[in-house]
């Protein structure tokens, strides 16, 4: 009886599941990394020691030196030369030694193992130093929470490691190292890791991040990011060349997201390239993504540097550029007899990475790119013809600039355009027919920085998600067009965030997932392998009523998948109409809901808004179902 009162007053969606229409992209929805928000060094990368190798401008910063420490730089590593000298303070009673104060603390795991490795030399050809992890403020008896000894018996630079197990979890740490005994000695390349990493690699990321990113089942994963490729200047643009090879060797980098926020000012935002080209493709690897490049153009920030042409490099001279982009692609993709293969292989990976694509620029605009881009264009045609190219129009998601973008990624036959929109929710509610009338013959679309921004609301709200979904269902029902999706930014530190919503939070021993990380992965896993026609009475469901929907087919799990947003603040009466379906026992559900608009989740509350799965019936090839205001569903249906 419910179902047919239902029926009769419903709002009916439509889906033909006999016409399959466009292939959706292995590479649909992805992610995209960029270390803003402390999410490299102090997040994903899993070195819990700040400025290791004594590099940074300010060469203790992160450091507290007590005793006879000494500063040099004739160290092992030509790119790395710093490191420091410990001696006798001359009286028994006194100390030598030094203090790191990890990123807002160093996190500790109750029963953890965590590796410390310490490159070292003793002039006098043995000498020892005392290992600690300590809380600094610690009311207690000692605020010693674990220790060991370690021995130094050569003159020579070698690497030395110690196992270390914590007692207890902290979340605020520090690592104390001390001179004992009389005999100097040298160190170089601090470092402490977790035994446990994703993985377990040596030079390894965090484990927690790392599996949210694999769990979410990404198919595209954009790296290493966006303004900083490109640097306030050149001279602090990322270099990929500076972060292969071994880790002690890989030289610092001054991150542009140190300085670009006065409000928001953290002066020890440093890359310490650990976290390099290397590691992000075998990161892509894990996580079963295709990997996106992004490099520089030769361009400084432009917004940073506007109309100033002679911040960036002359188009006669970007040769040293373009060079960098083929031999990227050789890195990943040439045999172990190739320069760059070699390389590759020499850190431990034989087999290519198999990248497919690169993109060359970031939100760059106007004929200062587009000058640049060509030859790179035409050098990557060259030499390597399968490699798809992605250009950009620039920042701004419509406009002048953004339609003189398009032109020209037109003329210079890029293969995708990647587009940026951080927008309010007036944005969002009304493009929810974004890409039905893009060119089907041009580009495809990358839709490759995105998120919904609230008006005075800059947080990970759950209604901000909600509009998100909603939006998704347009790049889904444009599948010919829309290859490549990816929300912005990924990772953020609790107390290091620079720019907010951010799809993952994090302390130092804890993260949450928050409710548009939900929304994502509701897409990732569930994206099918070809678009289904879904109207409501023959037009794309985009709003009018206050619901959006998509639908696909999904042919290797044999199965039609409805995804319907509400964004109204009213139920529906809901008649999904399966049209062709034969036979279907059940209906799955999937859904994400909540009564609270500003609700979200949180380090204390990880899970306050999380999918819900359930089960309905269905009759006649039809679903009936009353979907709550505010409310994110999906339905799938076996055949």
């Amino acid at each position: 009886m419910l179902a047919s009162m239902i029926s009769a007053s419903a709002e009916t969606i439509e889906v033909n599941v006999k016409k399959v229409g466009a292939p959706i992209q292995p590479t649909m929805y992805g992610m995209f990394f960029e270390d803003i928000n402390y999410a490299a060094d102090g997040g994903l990368y899993g070195e819990l020691v700040k400025n290791r190798s004594f590099e940074f401008p300010q060469a203790f910063m992160g450091w507290k030196v007590f005793g006879k420490v000494t500063l040099k730089d004739d160290g092992p590593f030509d790119r790395c030369p710093h490191y420091v000298s410990l001696a006798y303070p001359g009286h028994n009673e006194r100390r030598t030694g030094l203090q790191n104060e990890g990123y807002f603390g160093i996190g500790l795991l109750k029963d953890a193992e965590y590796r410390f490795t310490v490159w070292a030399k003793a002039p006098t050809g043995h000498a020892q130093i005392k290992v600690q992890l300590i809380d600094e403020h610690s009311m207690g008896e000692t605020q010693v929470i674990v220790q060991d000894k370690l021995d130094v018996t050569t003159k020579d630079w070698k690497k030395y490691e110690l196992t270390i197990k914590s007692p207890v979890a902290h979340n605020n740490a520090n690592l104390r190292i001390i001179l004992a005994g009389k005999n100097p000695i040298d160190l170089e390349h601090v470092s402490l890791f977790p035994k446990e990493t994703f993985k377990n690699r040596e030079n390894g990321l965090r484990k927690d991040l790392a599996q949210a990113l694999a769990d979410a089942h990404p198919g595209i994963f954009r790296f290493p990011g966006g303004c900083i490729v490109e640097g306030v200047d050149l001279a602090t643009r990322y270099q990929w060349k500076n972060t292969i090879g071994p880790v002690e060797n890989r030289p610092l980098n001054q991150n542009r997201w140190e300085y670009t926020f006065e409000h928001r000012y953290f002066s020890d935002y440093y890359q310490s390239y650990g976290l390099g080209f290397f590691e992000y493709f075998q990161l892509c690897e894990d996580i079963g993504a295709d990997a996106l490049p992004v490099l520089n153009v030769g361009m400084a920030c432009q917004f940073q540097n506007r109309n100033n042409e002679a911040a960036h490099v002359p188009v006669d001279q970007l040769q040293p550029y373009i060079q960098d982009a083929l031999d990227l692609i050789e890195f990943a993709n040439g045999d172990e007899n190739t320069t760059w293969g070699k390389k590759r292989a020499e850190m431990g990976h034989p087999a290519p990475f198999n990248m497919k694509y690169i993109a060359i620029g970031n939100e760059q605009w106007d004929d200062m790119y587009y000058k640049r881009l060509k030859p790179f264009v035409n050098a990557v045609r060259k030499a390597y013809p399968e490699i798809k190219i992605v250009g950009t129009s620039g920042p701004d998601s419509e406009g002048e600039m953004f339609d003189k973008g398009w032109k020209a990624m037109k003329e210079l036959k890029a293969d995708l355009v990647d587009e940026h929109f951080y927008r309010n929710e007036d944005w969002f509610l009304s493009h929810g027919l974004r890409y039905e009338s893009y060119d089907r013959k041009g580009p495809k679309v990358f839709a490759g920085e995105y998120a919904c921004h609230g008006k005075g609301k800059k947080w990970n709200h759950f209604e901000a998600s909600l509009l998100e979904a909603a939006l998704m269902t347009d790049f889904e029902r444009n599948a010919d067009v829309v290859y490549m999706t990816a929300y912005a930014p990924l990772f953020a530190h609790i107390d290091g965030w620079q720019w907010r919503p951010d799809l993952i939070w994090f302390d130092n021993t804890r993260m949450f997932k928050s409710c548009s990380y939900y929304v994502q992965q509701a897409y990732m896993t569930n994206k099918g392998t070809n678009m289904l026609p879904c109207t409501m009475d023959k037009k794309p469901v985009a709003g009018e009523t206050g619901l959006y929907a998509s639908a696909v087919i999904d042919k290797d799990k044999k199965e039609y998948i409805v995804k319907v947003i509400n964004v109204s603040n009213d139920s529906k009466d809901l008649s999904i109409n399966l049209k062709g379906l034969k036979t279907a026992n059940a209906v799955e559900t999937i859904t994400l809901s909540s009564t609270e608009m500003d609700a979200e989740n949180t380090l204390d509350q990880p899970e306050k808004i999380v999918p819900v799965n359930g089960v309905m019936s269905i009759s006649n090839a039809t679903i009936s179902d009353k979907l709550a205001a505010k409310t994110f569903r999906i339905y799938k249906v076996k055949y």
